[in-house]
Protein backbone atom coordinates (compact mmCIF):
# COMPACT_ATOMS: atom_id res chain seq x y z
CA UNK A 1 0.00 0.00 0.00
CA UNK A 2 2.62 2.89 0.90
CA UNK A 3 4.45 1.49 -2.38
CA UNK A 4 1.45 2.28 -4.35
CA UNK A 5 1.08 5.77 -2.70
CA UNK A 6 4.00 6.80 -3.33
CA UNK A 7 3.97 5.71 -7.45
CA UNK A 8 0.41 7.25 -7.12
CA UNK A 9 1.96 10.91 -5.55
CA UNK A 10 5.19 10.81 -8.17
CA UNK A 11 2.60 9.85 -10.69
CA UNK A 12 0.60 12.68 -9.85
CA UNK A 13 3.98 15.21 -9.22
CA UNK A 14 4.94 13.94 -12.36
CA UNK A 15 1.35 14.86 -13.92
CA UNK A 16 1.22 17.84 -12.51
CA UNK A 17 5.55 19.05 -13.91
CA UNK A 18 4.10 18.22 -17.41
CA UNK A 19 0.91 20.02 -17.05
CA UNK A 20 2.48 23.53 -15.86
CA UNK A 21 5.47 23.15 -18.41
CA UNK A 22 3.00 22.48 -21.80
CA UNK A 23 1.03 25.62 -20.25
CA UNK A 24 4.07 27.91 -20.19
CA UNK A 25 5.17 26.32 -23.78
CA UNK A 26 1.31 27.09 -25.20
CA UNK A 27 1.97 30.90 -23.67
CA UNK A 28 5.30 31.48 -25.41
CA UNK A 29 3.91 30.14 -28.41
CA UNK A 30 1.04 32.41 -28.00
CA UNK A 31 3.51 35.03 -27.52
CA UNK A 32 5.42 34.61 -30.64
CA UNK A 33 1.99 34.03 -33.01
CA UNK A 34 1.11 37.49 -31.39
CA UNK A 35 4.86 39.02 -32.83
CA UNK A 36 4.79 37.34 -35.76
CA UNK A 37 0.63 38.67 -36.71
CA UNK A 38 1.24 41.97 -35.26
CA UNK A 39 4.13 43.73 -36.34
CA UNK A 40 4.16 47.33 -35.27
CA UNK A 41 5.50 49.06 -38.24
CA UNK A 42 5.22 52.26 -36.70
CA UNK A 43 8.26 51.66 -34.28
CA UNK A 44 10.81 50.53 -36.67
CA UNK A 45 13.76 52.27 -36.16
CA UNK A 46 13.74 55.39 -37.57
CA UNK A 47 17.76 55.37 -39.28
CA UNK A 48 16.23 52.28 -40.93
CA UNK A 49 12.82 54.29 -42.67
CA UNK A 50 15.60 56.87 -43.23
CA UNK A 51 17.75 54.82 -45.50
CA UNK A 52 14.29 53.20 -47.21
CA UNK A 53 13.50 56.76 -47.82
CA UNK A 54 16.93 57.94 -49.37
CA UNK A 55 16.47 55.46 -52.23
CA UNK A 56 12.81 56.27 -52.94
CA UNK A 57 11.98 58.90 -55.58
CA UNK A 58 9.99 62.13 -54.07
CA UNK A 59 7.04 61.47 -55.04
CA UNK A 60 7.15 57.93 -53.48
CA UNK A 61 8.69 59.64 -50.49
CA UNK A 62 5.63 62.04 -50.25
CA UNK A 63 3.13 59.01 -50.39
CA UNK A 64 4.99 56.86 -47.78
CA UNK A 65 5.07 59.37 -45.28
CA UNK A 66 1.26 59.41 -45.09
CA UNK A 67 1.37 56.03 -43.46
CA UNK A 68 2.04 57.04 -39.75
CA UNK A 69 3.40 60.06 -37.73
CA UNK A 70 6.73 58.26 -37.25
CA UNK A 71 7.22 58.14 -40.77
CA UNK A 72 6.01 61.88 -41.78
CA UNK A 73 8.47 62.49 -39.26
CA UNK A 74 11.10 60.75 -41.15
CA UNK A 75 10.21 62.68 -44.46
CA UNK A 76 11.23 65.96 -42.66
CA UNK A 77 14.20 64.69 -41.10
CA UNK A 78 17.70 67.26 -42.43
CA UNK A 79 19.55 64.27 -43.80
CA UNK A 80 16.53 63.77 -46.71
CA UNK A 81 16.50 67.46 -47.94
CA UNK A 82 20.79 67.98 -48.25
CA UNK A 83 20.33 67.55 -51.68
CA UNK A 84 17.32 68.52 -53.72
CA UNK A 85 16.62 69.67 -57.42
CA UNK A 86 14.21 72.10 -58.50
CA UNK A 87 13.02 71.01 -61.56
CA UNK A 88 10.60 74.79 -63.02
CA UNK A 89 8.61 75.00 -65.96
CA UNK A 90 5.10 76.56 -67.03
CA UNK A 91 2.56 73.84 -66.52
CA UNK A 92 -0.20 76.05 -68.25
CA UNK A 93 2.37 75.72 -71.90
CA UNK A 94 4.27 72.37 -70.87
CA UNK A 95 3.69 68.89 -70.20
CA UNK A 96 7.06 68.69 -69.09
CA UNK A 97 8.35 67.90 -65.27
CA UNK A 98 7.80 70.42 -62.61
CA UNK A 99 8.38 70.54 -58.27
CA UNK A 100 5.43 71.39 -56.77
CA UNK A 101 4.61 74.97 -56.02
CA UNK A 102 3.20 73.53 -52.75
CA UNK A 103 6.52 71.56 -52.12
CA UNK A 104 8.87 73.93 -52.61
CA UNK A 105 7.26 76.62 -50.43
CA UNK A 106 7.48 73.52 -47.96
CA UNK A 107 11.31 73.33 -48.76
CA UNK A 108 11.70 77.30 -48.18
CA UNK A 109 9.67 77.17 -44.82
CA UNK A 110 11.18 74.10 -43.08
CA UNK A 111 14.28 73.25 -45.03
CA UNK A 112 16.42 75.99 -46.44
CA UNK A 113 18.32 75.73 -43.78
CA UNK A 114 19.34 72.20 -44.64
CA UNK A 115 19.93 72.38 -48.29
CA UNK A 116 23.42 71.81 -49.36
CA UNK A 117 23.83 70.29 -52.85
CA UNK A 118 21.10 72.37 -54.71
CA UNK A 119 20.51 72.64 -58.58
CA UNK A 120 18.05 74.61 -60.51
CA UNK A 121 17.36 73.10 -63.77
CA UNK A 122 14.45 75.26 -66.11
CA UNK A 123 13.09 72.71 -68.80
CA UNK A 124 11.84 75.45 -70.63
CA UNK A 125 12.30 78.21 -71.98
CA UNK A 126 10.60 80.76 -70.36
CA UNK A 127 11.06 83.76 -68.69
CA UNK A 128 8.74 83.03 -65.91
CA UNK A 129 10.45 79.80 -64.97
CA UNK A 130 13.88 81.55 -64.88
CA UNK A 131 12.09 84.55 -62.38
CA UNK A 132 10.76 81.57 -60.51
CA UNK A 133 13.94 80.23 -59.84
CA UNK A 134 15.82 83.83 -58.68
CA UNK A 135 13.14 84.09 -56.50
CA UNK A 136 13.39 80.72 -54.46
CA UNK A 137 17.46 81.50 -54.54
CA UNK A 138 16.34 85.21 -53.02
CA UNK A 139 14.31 83.38 -50.06
CA UNK A 140 17.62 80.90 -48.76
CA UNK A 141 19.19 83.36 -46.46
CA UNK A 142 19.71 81.01 -44.26
CA UNK A 143 21.25 78.14 -46.43
CA UNK A 144 24.62 76.90 -46.46
CA UNK A 145 24.93 75.17 -49.61
CA UNK A 146 28.27 73.44 -51.04
CA UNK A 147 27.16 72.97 -54.54
CA UNK A 148 24.58 75.37 -56.91
CA UNK A 149 23.99 74.66 -60.28
CA UNK A 150 21.88 76.43 -62.75
CA UNK A 151 20.74 74.25 -65.69
CA UNK A 152 19.10 75.78 -68.84
CA UNK A 153 18.04 73.09 -70.77
CA UNK A 154 16.39 75.12 -73.70
CA UNK A 155 18.06 79.24 -74.08
CA UNK A 156 18.12 81.80 -73.43
CA UNK A 157 16.05 81.46 -69.82
CA UNK A 158 17.89 83.33 -67.46
CA UNK A 159 19.65 85.32 -69.97
CA UNK A 160 16.44 87.23 -70.64
CA UNK A 161 16.08 88.28 -67.16
CA UNK A 162 17.63 92.08 -65.99
CA UNK A 163 20.66 91.72 -64.48
CA UNK A 164 20.26 93.36 -61.40
CA UNK A 165 17.46 90.93 -60.49
CA UNK A 166 19.51 87.54 -60.96
CA UNK A 167 22.79 89.27 -59.40
CA UNK A 168 20.67 90.40 -56.53
CA UNK A 169 19.38 86.41 -55.86
CA UNK A 170 22.32 84.84 -56.79
CA UNK A 171 24.23 87.28 -53.87
CA UNK A 172 22.05 86.26 -51.34
CA UNK A 173 23.75 82.56 -51.90
CA UNK A 174 27.05 83.83 -52.54
CA UNK A 175 26.72 85.78 -48.53
CA UNK A 176 25.29 83.39 -46.88
CA UNK A 177 26.71 80.21 -47.93
CA UNK A 178 30.45 80.86 -46.46
CA UNK A 179 31.39 77.20 -47.94
CA UNK A 180 30.11 77.08 -51.40
CA UNK A 181 32.81 74.58 -53.45
CA UNK A 182 31.28 74.11 -56.62
CA UNK A 183 29.38 76.78 -58.91
CA UNK A 184 27.85 75.83 -62.55
CA UNK A 185 26.62 79.15 -63.75
CA UNK A 186 26.81 78.67 -67.50
CA UNK A 187 24.56 81.26 -69.66
CA UNK A 188 23.75 83.59 -67.11
CA UNK A 189 24.20 87.26 -66.62
CA UNK A 190 26.48 86.58 -63.41
CA UNK A 191 29.11 89.62 -63.77
CA UNK A 192 32.41 90.80 -62.08
CA UNK A 193 31.45 92.59 -58.99
CA UNK A 194 28.77 89.39 -58.24
CA UNK A 195 32.41 87.40 -58.49
CA UNK A 196 33.49 89.41 -56.05
CA UNK A 197 31.42 88.94 -53.49
CA UNK A 198 31.72 85.00 -54.09
CA UNK A 199 35.31 85.30 -53.68
CA UNK A 200 34.90 87.22 -50.74
CA UNK A 201 32.78 84.92 -49.06
CA UNK A 202 33.99 81.36 -50.45
CA UNK A 203 37.75 81.97 -51.86
CA UNK A 204 38.91 79.17 -48.86
CA UNK A 205 36.42 76.27 -50.39
CA UNK A 206 35.57 76.85 -53.96
CA UNK A 207 37.12 73.95 -56.16
CA UNK A 208 34.87 73.85 -59.36
CA UNK A 209 33.67 76.76 -61.25
CA UNK A 210 31.81 76.49 -64.29
CA UNK A 211 30.73 79.68 -66.50
CA UNK A 212 30.85 79.07 -70.18
CA UNK A 213 28.85 81.96 -71.78
CA UNK A 214 28.50 84.80 -69.57
CA UNK A 215 28.92 87.58 -71.76
CA UNK A 216 29.00 90.12 -68.19
CA UNK A 217 32.54 88.52 -66.97
CA UNK A 218 35.56 90.10 -67.80
CA UNK A 219 39.26 88.58 -67.83
CA UNK A 220 39.79 90.36 -64.90
CA UNK A 221 36.76 88.93 -63.17
CA UNK A 222 37.96 85.26 -63.95
CA UNK A 223 41.51 86.19 -63.11
CA UNK A 224 39.98 87.83 -59.53
CA UNK A 225 38.81 84.29 -58.60
CA UNK A 226 42.10 82.59 -59.51
CA UNK A 227 43.89 85.30 -57.73
CA UNK A 228 42.76 84.70 -54.45
CA UNK A 229 40.62 81.29 -54.87
CA UNK A 230 43.51 79.25 -53.92
CA UNK A 231 41.95 75.65 -53.95
CA UNK A 232 40.52 76.10 -57.45
CA UNK A 233 41.05 72.07 -59.36
CA UNK A 234 38.32 72.59 -62.00
CA UNK A 235 37.75 76.10 -63.81
CA UNK A 236 35.21 75.77 -67.06
CA UNK A 237 35.20 79.47 -69.34
CA UNK A 238 35.02 80.62 -72.94
CA UNK A 239 38.08 81.60 -74.46
CA UNK A 240 37.65 85.20 -74.38
CA UNK A 241 38.17 85.23 -70.82
CA UNK A 242 41.52 83.13 -71.23
CA UNK A 243 44.96 85.28 -70.53
CA UNK A 244 48.19 84.81 -70.42
CA UNK A 245 47.16 86.59 -66.52
CA UNK A 246 45.20 83.98 -65.83
CA UNK A 247 47.29 80.80 -66.69
CA UNK A 248 50.05 82.73 -64.65
CA UNK A 249 47.86 82.82 -61.74
CA UNK A 250 46.89 79.31 -61.63
CA UNK A 251 50.23 78.40 -62.30
CA UNK A 252 51.56 80.10 -59.21
CA UNK A 253 53.35 78.47 -55.58
CA UNK A 254 50.06 79.32 -53.87
CA UNK A 255 47.42 77.94 -55.78
CA UNK A 256 46.65 74.04 -56.14
CA UNK A 257 47.42 72.47 -58.82
CA UNK A 258 44.51 72.31 -61.69
CA UNK A 259 42.85 69.15 -62.57
CA UNK A 260 40.67 70.01 -64.99
CA UNK A 261 40.24 73.17 -67.39
CA UNK A 262 37.63 73.21 -70.50
CA UNK A 263 38.17 76.01 -72.65
CA UNK A 264 35.13 76.92 -75.01
CA UNK A 265 36.38 78.90 -78.41
CA UNK A 266 33.03 79.89 -79.96
CA UNK A 267 32.12 82.13 -83.02
CA UNK A 268 28.72 83.22 -83.49
CA UNK A 269 29.11 85.37 -86.35
CA UNK A 270 32.09 84.53 -89.11
CA UNK A 271 34.54 87.39 -89.05
CA UNK A 272 33.16 89.44 -86.50
CA UNK A 273 35.03 87.86 -83.51
CA UNK A 274 38.91 88.69 -82.80
CA UNK A 275 40.80 85.80 -81.26
CA UNK A 276 43.60 86.55 -79.58
CA UNK A 277 47.09 84.29 -79.03
CA UNK A 278 47.69 82.42 -75.53
CA UNK A 279 51.53 82.67 -75.06
CA UNK A 280 53.77 79.75 -75.19
CA UNK A 281 55.57 80.73 -71.91
CA UNK A 282 52.08 81.02 -70.31
CA UNK A 283 50.97 77.84 -71.62
CA UNK A 284 54.38 75.96 -70.28
CA UNK A 285 54.48 77.56 -67.13
CA UNK A 286 50.82 76.40 -66.34
CA UNK A 287 51.42 72.87 -67.50
CA UNK A 288 54.86 72.43 -65.51
CA UNK A 289 52.74 73.51 -62.12
CA UNK A 290 49.68 71.19 -62.67
CA UNK A 291 51.69 68.47 -65.42
CA UNK A 292 48.64 66.05 -64.91
CA UNK A 293 45.64 68.71 -65.61
CA UNK A 294 43.05 67.58 -68.56
CA UNK A 295 42.94 70.68 -70.67
CA UNK A 296 39.92 70.19 -72.76
CA UNK A 297 39.11 72.39 -75.72
CA UNK A 298 35.83 72.46 -77.43
CA UNK A 299 36.10 74.57 -80.83
CA UNK A 300 33.00 75.78 -82.74
CA UNK A 301 34.60 78.24 -85.17
CA UNK A 302 34.64 78.64 -89.30
CA UNK A 303 37.48 78.01 -91.10
CA UNK A 304 38.61 81.06 -91.16
CA UNK A 305 39.04 81.96 -88.01
CA UNK A 306 41.45 79.31 -87.33
CA UNK A 307 44.87 81.17 -87.75
CA UNK A 308 45.60 82.13 -84.17
CA UNK A 309 45.47 78.57 -83.22
CA UNK A 310 48.05 75.70 -83.53
CA UNK A 311 50.87 77.84 -84.47
CA UNK A 312 53.31 76.26 -81.73
CA UNK A 313 52.65 73.42 -78.73
CA UNK A 314 50.24 73.89 -76.76
CA UNK A 315 49.19 70.72 -73.98
CA UNK A 316 45.77 70.23 -74.96
CA UNK A 317 44.54 66.85 -74.11
CA UNK A 318 40.85 66.43 -75.05
CA UNK A 319 40.17 68.31 -78.62
CA UNK A 320 36.68 68.55 -80.41
CA UNK A 321 35.70 70.59 -83.20
CA UNK A 322 32.17 70.92 -83.73
CA UNK A 323 32.28 72.39 -87.18
CA UNK A 324 33.91 71.99 -90.33
CA UNK A 325 37.81 72.10 -89.58
CA UNK A 326 40.49 71.91 -92.67
CA UNK A 327 43.02 69.51 -93.41
CA UNK A 328 45.77 72.54 -92.65
CA UNK A 329 44.45 72.61 -89.34
CA UNK A 330 44.53 69.29 -88.65
CA UNK A 331 47.40 68.88 -90.04
CA UNK A 332 48.91 71.37 -87.46
CA UNK A 333 46.62 69.86 -84.67
CA UNK A 334 49.35 66.37 -85.19
CA UNK A 335 52.70 69.23 -84.93
CA UNK A 336 51.85 70.90 -81.91
CA UNK A 337 49.41 68.59 -79.72
CA UNK A 338 51.83 66.39 -77.98
CA UNK A 339 49.64 65.30 -75.25
CA UNK A 340 46.41 64.66 -77.06
CA UNK A 341 44.51 61.82 -76.04
CA UNK A 342 40.89 61.96 -77.81
CA UNK A 343 40.32 63.92 -80.86
CA UNK A 344 36.75 64.32 -82.23
CA UNK A 345 36.30 65.43 -85.65
CA UNK A 346 32.62 66.67 -86.71
CA UNK A 347 33.42 68.03 -90.37
CA UNK A 348 35.58 68.15 -92.76
CA UNK A 349 34.67 68.49 -96.11
CA UNK A 350 35.87 66.14 -98.93
CA UNK A 351 39.19 66.04 -98.95
CA UNK A 352 40.67 62.87 -97.42
CA UNK A 353 42.64 63.55 -94.15
CA UNK A 354 45.09 60.30 -94.96
CA UNK A 355 47.96 61.67 -94.16
CA UNK A 356 47.14 64.62 -91.45
CA UNK A 357 45.83 61.27 -89.43
CA UNK A 358 49.54 59.35 -89.92
CA UNK A 359 50.76 62.60 -88.25
CA UNK A 360 48.46 62.41 -85.83
CA UNK A 361 49.47 59.02 -84.99
CA UNK A 362 52.90 59.43 -85.34
CA UNK A 363 53.50 62.43 -82.75
CA UNK A 364 50.02 61.86 -80.47
CA UNK A 365 51.60 59.27 -78.53
CA UNK A 366 48.90 59.30 -75.58
CA UNK A 367 45.95 58.97 -78.29
CA UNK A 368 43.39 56.53 -77.11
CA UNK A 369 39.92 57.94 -78.38
CA UNK A 370 39.06 59.11 -81.97
CA UNK A 371 35.83 60.19 -83.11
CA UNK A 372 34.71 61.30 -87.30
CA UNK A 373 31.75 62.45 -88.48
CA UNK A 374 31.63 64.04 -91.86
CA UNK A 375 35.11 62.99 -93.22
CA UNK A 376 36.76 61.09 -95.94
CA UNK A 377 39.68 58.73 -95.06
CA UNK A 378 41.06 55.85 -97.50
CA UNK A 379 40.63 52.35 -95.88
CA UNK A 380 44.89 52.01 -96.31
CA UNK A 381 45.57 54.83 -94.75
CA UNK A 382 42.66 54.53 -92.19
CA UNK A 383 44.36 50.54 -91.44
CA UNK A 384 47.70 51.87 -91.59
CA UNK A 385 46.55 54.72 -88.64
CA UNK A 386 45.28 52.22 -86.13
CA UNK A 387 48.26 49.65 -86.94
CA UNK A 388 50.35 52.99 -85.85
CA UNK A 389 48.06 53.66 -81.99
CA UNK A 390 47.76 50.10 -81.93
CA UNK A 391 45.84 48.60 -78.76
CA UNK A 392 45.72 52.09 -76.89
CA UNK A 393 42.85 52.99 -78.84
CA UNK A 394 40.30 51.81 -76.44
CA UNK A 395 37.84 54.16 -78.29
CA UNK A 396 37.12 54.36 -82.32
CA UNK A 397 33.68 55.73 -83.74
CA UNK A 398 34.18 56.28 -87.24
CA UNK A 399 31.00 56.22 -89.60
CA UNK A 400 31.05 53.76 -92.36
CA UNK A 401 30.86 56.64 -95.02
CA UNK A 402 33.52 58.26 -93.93
CA UNK A 403 35.81 54.91 -95.35
CA UNK A 404 36.67 54.92 -99.17
CA UNK A 405 37.38 51.68 -100.15
CA UNK A 406 40.88 51.32 -102.26
CA UNK A 407 43.26 48.50 -103.76
CA UNK A 408 43.85 47.25 -101.04
CA UNK A 409 41.12 46.82 -98.62
CA UNK A 410 37.53 46.88 -99.13
CA UNK A 411 34.40 47.78 -96.30
CA UNK A 412 34.38 43.67 -96.14
CA UNK A 413 37.61 43.54 -95.53
CA UNK A 414 38.52 46.58 -93.05
CA UNK A 415 36.78 45.23 -89.94
CA UNK A 416 39.26 42.54 -89.76
CA UNK A 417 42.15 44.15 -90.57
CA UNK A 418 41.04 46.88 -87.87
CA UNK A 419 40.30 44.18 -85.64
CA UNK A 420 43.29 43.12 -85.58
CA UNK A 421 45.31 45.73 -84.35
CA UNK A 422 43.35 46.82 -81.95
CA UNK A 423 42.86 43.17 -80.12
CA UNK A 424 39.15 43.09 -80.72
CA UNK A 425 36.36 43.40 -82.59
CA UNK A 426 35.77 46.44 -84.28
CA UNK A 427 33.07 47.49 -86.55
CA UNK A 428 32.47 51.02 -88.55
CA UNK A 429 29.52 52.93 -87.00
CA UNK A 430 26.19 52.41 -89.04
CA UNK A 431 23.80 55.21 -89.81
CA UNK A 432 20.51 54.30 -89.14
CA UNK A 433 17.80 54.10 -91.70
CA UNK A 434 15.06 55.63 -90.10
Amino acid sequence: MKRGRKTNEANSSSSEDTTEKESKRHKVIEKKTIVVQSPDWANLLQDIILQVFQYLPLLDRAHASQVCRSWNQVFHMPDLWRCFEFELNQPATSNLRTTHPELIKQIIKRHSNHLQYVSFKVVDSSKESAEAACDILSQLVNCSLKTLGLISTARPSFMDLPKSHFISALTVVFVNSKSLSSLKIDDTPVDDPSLKVLVANNSDTLKLLKMSSCPHVSPAGILCVADQCHGLRELALNYHLLSDELLLALSSEKHVRLEHLRIDVVSENPGQTQFHTIQKSSWDAFIKHSPKVNLVMYFFLYEEEFDPFFRYEIPVTHLYFGRSVSKDVLGRVGMTCPRLVELVVCANGLRPLDEELICIAERCKYLSAVGLGECEVSCSAFVEFVKMCGGRLSQLSIMEEVLIPDQKYSLEQIHWEVSKHLGRVWFPDMMPTW
